[in-house]
């Protein structure tokens, strides 16, 4: 995956800092947007097993492996261990009770007469194959072919257990013989002399009847059926048979097993270092042809800069070998272009018919001729022919990012480029989040920073239903949410940011958002419409205080600054947003435009602390509110330069508190009751202020006052008398 990565050496960045450089953690997907020539120029690799695959036939009636098809345990000091724990185990659970014992005491026997003799109660088929068995692994070749003969010999009803076994034993017992040092070898004494060569036919045969009997009405627990195309394929090989081994391995690595897949990575690895001459003869041949075609196109046998020479060297043997073939010419072409042979791959895509791939390369011709209108014809065309299950596996790209390649998805993805590059923005938009998770960073970056939040929204609400709840078990285990649910959310922190707060909390994917969104879009408007100056200030503290807490959830970018997409713990580099190849002045006009302000990693704190700030705006400076929340606002931004403007603003116009020395780090809870008080006793306390130099005289002049009043009150009343 690959999540958009550099070399290893070069990730180990501290996560405390604001990087654009990636922080040293997890492979991060490759994103085509980072530089959009490149990928619209770059044919990915294909997959080996998914290409060998291809070259396989179906077999009728053999049904796909199981776990029954063991995986070889070649670091084993006991290869055949697995196998035989596996035939016990099996053949104990197909007998009787009354016969387990029995059976497996014959099977530790040597002499094959005795295990007839000892076992003369059993059923023919058992009582023969465990005979033939012990003289096989007694080396007595012949002894144990006359025995699974005996076997398959039997009426149909009575061997329906053993067949496929003694059939399987059969192939293997004649094989061993075929090899005994190369001479002829007389199965019995009454038997011809049969050659190497006849013996190796006949043991062919003997597998193709195990997959005749496994398709039919015969048991086959242990997959012989399939195990077969593997023996019959080794035995192909030993006769120079190269095209019907690739075959046969195919037909089995397609049934699932990996047997087949690794004994065609081992049969192309012996083509590749045969000489030219000798290597050019038998690329003649269609499977060696595909199969080294395979092995070129999926770089199976190295990566990038590795044995670039080797590289080189078969590919110009294949591709000279290959030049009056037609049967492979979509890969052939596709081979040419990844080996910068731009006219070998022209030449090779005008007989490569309708299939994905060829279209694929001629979009990309098209894009090296200039011809932009052509290439978005093929990619379409691509697109179209491409299975949407079609699948090549995970690979590396030269950054060492990754990418599960589904080629049908990164088509699409190649052409969302070309639709943005024209200003088809949604179209490019729906085109990569057709990709769902492969291409999702690139999905969020056009859906957060090139569509308009109308255009988002639109889209959303046509396209994108809410996914059921999370189950209470993904929850636990932190299984990700559909890529639906995450596009949802993106729109929901995008409407936040932007100031519609009562349409975001709908696109939430938990009640437990939802209800922070609701407060958060309350908090932000009370602040504006509240009465009061204290209030508005609790308002935006109460919105502040939930921008710090989740202010990732609420209001993080999906990607650049926050990186939500990466659960915040790490940030990725991001090409200069300048005009480029495939970058045109008007999508970067809509990206500066959503720019995140301010621009920095975790942007959401310099939100919060602006609220706080704003909140501070609204407290009377000499409350012990007003000093909380500038404390809160400093430790919300420690070690920038905010912090310090936040602790500065409190010195000069702030009230003396007890933990000020400790400001930003341990900070009191807002007490805006107390604050609200002190509108009113405030200005009592300017005025008292303002006339303390005049205390004494202001006494002198009440009482004068009231002198003069009293005086008057006195000659008042003698009036009336």
């Amino acid at each position: 995956m690959s999540t958009r990565n550099w070399p290893r050496h070069l990730l180990c960045l501290s996560l405390s800092l604001p990087l654009s450089a990636l922080a040293c953690g997890p492979d991060f997907p490759l994103r085509l947007l980072d530089d959009r020539a490149q990928s619209l120029a770059d044919l990915p690799e294909t997959n080996f097993a998914f290409e060998v695959n291809r070259l396989g036939q179906a077999i009728a009636g053999l049904k796909p492996a199981t776990e029954a098809t063991l995986t070889p345990y070649w670091d084993s000091e006991d290869n055949a261990k697995p196998y035989r724990e596996q035939r016990d185990k099996v053949e104990a659970s197909e007998l009787p009770e009354n016969l387990r014992a029995e059976v497996a005491h014959l099977r530790s026997l040597q002499d094959p007469q005795q295990v007839e003799t000892e076992g003369a109660d059993l059923p023919a088929e058992l009582r023969l194959y465990i005979a033939g068995a012990v003289a096989f692994q007694a080396g007595d070749g012949q002894r144990a072919t006359a025995y699974f003969r005996q076997v398959l010999a039997l009426p149909a009803e009575q061997r329906k257990l053993r067949s496929t076994w003694a059939a399987y034993s059969l192939g293997r017992a004649l094989s061993a013989l075929s090899a005994e040092a190369g001479v002829d070898t007389p199965l019995d004494s009454a038997a011809p002399r049969l050659t190497s060569a006849e013996l190796q036919t006949e043991a062919r045969l003997a597998f193709q009847q195990t997959r005749a009997l496994s398709a039919g009405d015969f048991s086959d627990p242990l997959e012989l059926g399939i195990a077969s195309l593997g023996e019959e394929a080794r035995l192909a090989r030993f006769d120079n048979d190269w095209n019907s081994a690739i075959a046969l391995y195919a037909s089995q690595s397609r049934l699932g097993s990996s047997s087949g897949y690794t004994s065609l990575k081992q049969v192309a690895g012996e083509l590749a270092r045969l000489p030219d001459n000798e290597l050019g003869a038998l690329l003649k041949e269609k499977n060696v042809q595909a199969l080294l075609t395979a092995y070129m196109l999926s770089r199976v046998g190295w990566s990038f800069d590795e044995q670039p020479q080797e590289e080189q060297r078969l590919s110009k043997v294949l591709l000279a070998s290959a030049s009056g073939s037609l049967d492979n010419a979509d890969r052939l072409a596709a081979l040419s272009y990844q080996k910068a042979d731009y006219a070998g791959a022209k030449a090779f895509v005008e007989h490569a018919g309708d299939g994905g791939l060829a279209w694929w390369v001629r979009a990309k011709l098209a894009l090296r001729d200039g011809d932009k209108l052509q290439a978005a014809a093929a990619y379409a065309k691509a697109a179209q022919a491409f299975p949407r299950d079609e699948v090549w596996g995970s690979r590396r790209a030269p950054d060492w990012s990754f990418e599960s390649v589904q080629p049908g998805c990164r088509v699409e993805g190649e052409s969302a480029i070309l639709a943005l590059d024209r200003g088809d923005y949604l179209q490019a938009f729906d085109q990569l989040y057709r990709s769902q998770e492969i291409y999702w960073l690139d999905a969020a970056t056009v859906a957060e920073r090139v569509l308009t939040l109308n255009e988002l929204k639109t889209y959303v609400d046509a396209h994108v239903p809410a996914p059921p709840a999370a189950k209470p078990e993904d929850q636990e285990n932190y299984v990700r949410r559909p890529v639906a649910a995450r596009l949802r959310e993106l729109l929901a922190r995008r409407l936040l940011r932007e100031g519609r707060y009562e349409e975001a909390p709908k696109y939430f994917d938990s009640p437990e958002l939802q209800a922070k969104a609701r407060d958060y879009g309350r908090d932000r408007q009370q602040a504006v419409s509240r009465w009061t100056a204290t209030g508005r200030a609790e308002s935006l503290f109460a919105a502040a205080t939930l921008a710090r807490k989740s202010g990732m959830e609420l209001l993080g970018y999906e990607m650049a600054p926050d990186y939500r997409a990466l659960d915040g713990y790490y940030s990725l580099e991001t090409p200069p947003l300048q005009p480029a190849a495939f970058l045109q002045t008007a999508e970067i006009q809509r990206q500066q435009a959503t720019v995140a302000t301010p621009d920095r990693r975790y942007h959401y704190r310099w939100v919060a602390a602006d609220l706080a700030n704003q909140a501070a705006d609204q407290l009377p400076h000499s409350s012990q509110a007003f000093a909380a929340v500038l404390c809160k606002a400093a430790s919300w931004v420690a070690g920038s330069d905010e912090e310090i403007q936040y602790y500065r603003r409190y010195v000069e116009q702030g009230p003396y508190v007890s933990w000020a020395t400790n400001f930003g780090q341990q900070c009191q809870a807002p007490d805006f009751d107390r604050a609200n008080k002190r509108y009113l006793t405030q200005p009592l306390n300017a005025v008292r202020s303002a006339l303390r130099p005049y205390k004494m005289a202001l006494i002198v002049g009440v009482l004068a006052v009231l002198g003069a009043l009293a005086a008057l009150r006195i000659r008042g009343r003698k009036a009336r008398r």
